[in-house]
């Protein structure tokens, strides 16, 4: 399908370096279809702005090798499994919407955001191939949601396939469980990334006629609003989209269904509204639901500059940091809680599910960590670095990208996780609710979309750009291309073994004839390192955990170099982490790493393995694993029997024996067939 105009315009206008999308002018349309000159919130509370889909490439190595699995394996059979009805339905579903067939709605009610997903991930992905075989799929998806909507915007399957089939109780917004918002936040937002993709409206179309009925809907005395924030993405997908068209009604009504939320009556923590949001303290209940929440107000924060709702935000973050956090960027520990736990008042007490849990409570056999929960902790760190320019959010974003996300699909792009565990053994003492393996199929299928549109948009986290600077948040090889007011075009390439090796090199390919400046970021385990321009040393304190500035009058060919030493680091956690006192986990570079049974002789127990304070790690690439650097060291492990019944029994010192083991990234695991894995090992104490 041809676009109608070239590609879509983002007016910028309170940056001095207004981006053009591929150095082409995109002229912005009206909700109607005509060309228009409104404007987008200038967002002048953020300290950075966000690139466009088409400025920012991996051209090779670690993320660019991700992203041709994404493109070539997992997009591919996700569209199979979508299109075809052997699982479960997407397609169809929305062809029973549309009275074009027969049958009743199948799948969870969120399954058509996942299909949105899908969408977004392929137009991410299409804006870096073109690839016309990837756009008829988008088109045939997109032109179903279509036939589908109702004439007055609405759109959700499940709702709309009871009443086709003459069920009166089919009301929109009538179950807060119906996910319904959820849903239509992932259309918005599909509708916006689609759109700056291929510059085609069809997708914006149906999301703004979607938009403008929920606006309709939620500004009516009768507003349904009630308990419907469940999994809130609509806070983000209304302020994707006022963003995209220039619409800052959308943007206003993200504020005032946030404003809502306090509104509820009997709220509970399982859905964070138990309390008015901005007397929060505390990340509480579903991690996934809290995350999505967390991501929608900081991108309110982005527009409207509230004081009030950025100190909630960070003291949430805090909360989170201090004693939630797992050391891979994943969080939401337990399977089932209850919350406020131990409260007094025990009517105020409600079941909580995939949660945030208490403070220090992080199991590790036991994790749940939603692999979406792990999303939505990119999302919100993300946003927050954005508004702040402080790096701590920056090194969160990259631990839970290089870990907690990489860890949730297999290798070849096929399998998915649902949680993630820190620790798996053969033998486990309780029966747990998602499989141990990853699945080329979950029947909640909100997870593996969600990872493909992260690791489509993976390269959108690179970069930055603020007043006559560019910021410089991940590294890996890159391409980066932007064009300034006066029509000069700033092109930086970036080589990089990152995350095997810290040698960094930024070339200048293109610049204008005036002063800008580079924002490196000095990652916090980069405890050490070097900074060169043109291979003169820049005499600067080295500051980790902040962001070191360049500045001056570029020319083409002038390069920056960087050299973040990766020396092996031993973490331990806080005593009141009670599973893993005495314990230690490795790290390297952005990466953290664990023991897989598979690297063990066959006669030692993954459990009896130990390590000593001197141990020593020799990088080496893995011997059958293709493509990644394991760590060659000498374990200790002590020969016990094996236990029966007993709970306790009396301790009988062992001698040790020292046994050769290759660590691997904690995002290879489970890889090679059914194994053991442990990323926390316990410390040998003499």
């Amino acid at each position: 399908m041809k676009p109608s105009v070239h590609h879509l315009f983002f007016l910028l206008h309170s940056v001095s370096w207004a981006i053009v999308l591929q150095a082409e002018e995109r002229p912005k349309m009206s909700e109607q279809g005509s060309i228009e000159t409104a404007e987008v919130s200038s967002r002048s509370s953020v300290a950075f702005q966000s690139t466009q889909l088409g400025e920012v490439a991996w051209t090779h190595g670690f993320w660019s090798e991700k992203q041709a699995i994404c493109r070539e394996t997992s997009l591919p059979q996700m569209w199979k499994i979508m299109v075809e009805d052997q699982h479960s339905q997407f397609l169809t579903n929305f062809m029973i919407a549309a009275g074009e067939k027969e049958g009743k709605h199948r799948g969870p009610a969120w399954n058509d955001g996942d299909f949105y997903k899908w969408i977004e991930a392929a137009s991410s992905i299409f804006a870096l191939t073109k690839d016309r075989d990837l756009e008829q799929k988008i088109d045939e998806a997109i032109a179903a949601i279509g036939r589908a909507q109702r004439k007055d915007g609405y759109i959700h399957t499940p709702v709309q396939i009871r009443w086709r089939q003459g069920d009166i109780n089919a009301i929109p917004f009538s179950e807060p469980l119906q996910f319904e918002l959820y849903n239509l936040g992932h259309l918005m937002t599909a509708g916006a990334v689609h759109f700056q993709a291929t510059g085609n409206r069809s997708l914006l179309n149906i999301a703004i006629e979607a938009a403008d009925f929920l606006v309709r809907t939620f500004e009516s005395p009768e507003s349904p609003i009630r308990r419907s924030a469940i999994c809130p993405s609509h806070y983000m997908g209304f302020i994707d989209l006022g963003r995209a068209v220039g619409n800052p009604r959308y943007i206003k009504m993200a504020q005032e269904l946030i404003e809502k939320r306090d509104q509820v009556i009997d709220g509970t923590d399982d859905n964070q509204d138990r309390i008015p949001f901005r007397k929060q303290k505390q990340a509480v209940g579903h991690a996934v639901r809290a995350n999505y929440l967390y991501a929608g107000v900081a991108d309110l924060v982005a527009e409207t500059g509230d004081p009030e709702l950025l100190e909630t935000l960070k003291t949430i973050w805090d909360d989170v940091q201090a004693s939630k956090l797992y050391v891979t960027g994943a969080c939401g520990a337990l399977y089932d809680g209850a919350s406020p736990d131990g409260s007094a008042s025990q009517k105020s007490i409600s079941r909580t599910h995939q949660a945030y849990g208490r403070p220090y409570q992080l199991p590790n056999s036991t994790a749940h960590n939603e692999s979406c929960a792990t999303i939505g902790n990119i999302l919100w760190n993300w946003r927050m670095l954005q508004i702040t320019g402080e790096a701590k959010y920056a090194d969160v974003m990259e631990l839970a990208l290089y870990n907690g996300l990489l860890a949730t699909v297999s290798l070849d792009g096929s399998r998915y996780f649902y949680t993630n565990t820190l620790r798996q053994l053969d033998s486990m003492p309780t029966e747990l609710r998602w499989s141990r393996e990853r699945q080329s199929f979950i029947s909640c299928y909100c997870c593996p979309p969600n990872i493909l549109r992260t690791i489509a948009q993976s390269q959108n986290y690179a970069y930055g750009k603020s007043d006559k600077e560019v910021w410089v948040h991940l590294y890996g090889s890159s391409r980066f291309r932007t064009t300034a007011p006066d029509g000069s075009s700033i092109e930086l390439v970036q080589e990089s073994e990152y995350p095997w090796n810290g040698k960094v090199r930024i070339r200048i390919a293109k610049t204008p004839d005036a002063s800008w400046g580079l924002q490196l970021r000095i990652p916090s385990w980069a405890k050490e390192g070097t900074l060169k321009v043109n291979g003169e040393v820049e005499a600067r304190e080295w500051e980790p955990g902040s962001y070191s500035s360049v500045r001056r009058v570029w020319k083409t060919g002038d390069q920056v170099e960087i050299d973040f030493p990766m020396p092996v680091r031993m973490l331990e956690s806080h005593p009141l982490v009670e599973e893993t006192r005495n314990h230690l986990a490795i790290h390297r570079g952005p990466l953290v790493y664990c023991l897989e049974s598979k690297d063990l002789p066959p006669s030692v127990p993954l459990l009896s393995t130990l390590l000593s304070p001197d141990q020593v790690y020799e990088p080496v690439p893995h011997a059958s694993i293709p493509g990644v650097m394991g760590l060659r060291t000498n374990l200790h492990c002590r020969s016990n029997p094996a236990w029966g019944k007993d709970l306790y029994r009396e301790w009988n010192r062992k001698p040790l024996e020292k046994i050769e083991a290759v660590l691997i990234p904690y995002y290879a695991w489970g890889n090679r067939g059914q194994s053991e894995m442990s990323i926390w090992m316990p410390l040998l104490l003499n």
